[in-house]
């Protein structure tokens, strides 16, 4: 009998590890480049199994396929078509939770060919967030109503009484990828016009953001919205917007870094006993006085006293502390740093919001909003909500093609509800749920006098 392997031993892959060997017969082979990591997810049990790679060795990487039914890459999705193709060579199926990329879409007919299903987009966003949509997209399809409006908006963020540093945010995830994520460009509908940000400018669309329970928060477009049109069947739709959803004040400081030039992805040598002042000091103007805050204030066009300037000496960054990396670019220099200054403390707990919100019309009778929110709350002392939220629908998942309850080859999304109605009955069934509100869109007093 072949293997699942778990390709990444991470910060969200404790559950999906846990699960399988809880959940199924199969031997589990947890593969990562520190073996004591994958040794801690495994934990002795006598399915379990950790073993040393390094990804970018192909041929170990190949070695560890060829022994498996099912491939679970959890590494970065730069290796996912690779690992999809030795996969497809071998015979096993893959399941990640990152974004199809348009050469792993080029994957399906080989795919298809070999027999071999390559599920993608099954995590929190994307996964749970399809899965969701689709859930209340087929109800109203299939009761002769059309969607005109559609928005879906997510963030892993610290819970309320968690939300105890000035950037409003703690990384329970790779801390490069939530930094990088702000170098995406982002599309999306309004009023049936196309918008088009470009990264730079990504942070100045920033739009405040209620979330029922909870308060106000602050969205920003996450990526392109425009190709979700069609994978969830909404042509005609008015209004097409997906976006991130954080505390005030995340969007402004981001802004504040991209415009100083800190999401660089180009490495560079730093020098010996470089401090943060004089690295963030490399990309201002050189000038003959001011103050280091004051000659950034200039440069990102905001006052000495705005609050961006407070976060950044909170964490450290107009500090006299060496940097500790020899050789990094500017944003591996940010984003190390910000994790090390903003951790989860032991028994803190994170939160994940996915909210959506729908306007469908009907022939034969009023319009109607509906929206659906999910709430969930990290474990104290035990798995984050992000760890569970991503890692779990995968893990489902993986389940049921084990039980050949899950039949599907080539390239897919979670967007049918042969894969989304399992998954997301077992995901409700352990507390990870919506709460669904709708109201009809009726005209009132108000309405009539301005006719």
């Amino acid at each position: 009998m072949k293997n699942v392997l778990i390709l990444g031993a991470g910060l969200v892959s404790r559950p999906i590890v846990r699960y399988l060997l809880e959940r199924t017969d199969r031997r589990v082979v947890v593969a990562s480049r520190t073996v004591s990591k994958a040794e801690a997810l495994v934990g002795g049990h006598p399915r379990g199994k950790a073993v040393s790679v390094n990804v970018d060795n192909a041929a170990q990487v190949e070695s560890l396929i060829k022994e498996a039914e099912i491939v679970v890459s959890l590494v970065p999705y730069t290796h996912h078509v690779a690992v999809a193709k030795m996969a497809i060579k071998h015979g096993a199926h893959v399941v990640t939770t990152s974004y199809v990329s348009p050469a792993m879409r080029e994957l399906d007919k080989p795919a298809r060919k070999a027999g071999v299903a390559l599920l993608n987009e099954i995590g929190l966003d994307p996964g749970i967030d399809h899965m969701s949509a689709m859930q209340v997209i087929h109800e109203i399809r299939n009761s002769g109503g059309t969607v005109t409006h559609f928005s879906s908006c997510c963030g892993g963020l610290p819970a309320l009484e968690a939300n105890t540093n000035p950037w409003g945010y703690k990384f329970s995830w790779s801390p490069r990828g939530v930094i990088l994520a702000g170098r995406n460009d982002a599309k999306f509908l309004r009023n049936g016009k196309v918008v088009e940000i470009p990264g730079p400018k990504l942070f100045a669309n920033r739009w405040p953001y209620g979330v029922e329970g909870l308060g106000l928060f602050v969205i920003y477009p996450n990526r392109d919205s425009l190709p979700y049109i069609e994978t969830y069947g909404l042509e005609g739709v008015q209004n097409m917007f997906r976006g991130t959803i954080r505390y005030p004040g995340w969007c402004e400081t981001l802004k504040g870094i991209a415009d100083l030039g800190l999401l660089d992805l180009v490495e560079r040598d730093v020098a010996p006993g470089t401090t943060y002042a004089s690295f963030l000091s490399g990309f201002l103007p050189k000038a003959k006085s001011g103050s280091l805050a004051e000659r950034i204030a200039e440069k990102i066009g905001v006052t000495p006293d705005d609050p961006i300037l407070a976060r950044l000496e909170w964490a450290g960054l107009l500090s006299d502390r060496p940097i500790p990396e020899k050789k990094a670019s500017p944003l591996d220099v940010l984003a190390n740093r910000l994790l090390r200054m903003m951790p989860y403390a032991r028994g803190e707990r994170d939160m994940i919001i996915l909210r959506h919100e729908f306007v469908s019309s009907w022939p034969d009778r009023p319009s109607a909003r509906t929206v659906c929110v999910l709430v969930d709350y990290g474990q104290p002392h035990g798995d984050s909500s992000m760890a569970r939220t991503v890692s779990l629908p995968a893990a489902i998942a993986v389940r049921l093609m084990l039980q050949k309850k899950m039949e599907i080859t080539g390239v897919h999304v979670p967007v049918t509800p042969e894969i989304y109605e399992p998954v997301m009955a077992e995901l409700g069934a352990v507390g990870i749920q919506f709460k669904e509100t709708s109201h009809l869109l009726l005209p009132g007093p108000f309405d009539a006098a301005r006719r």
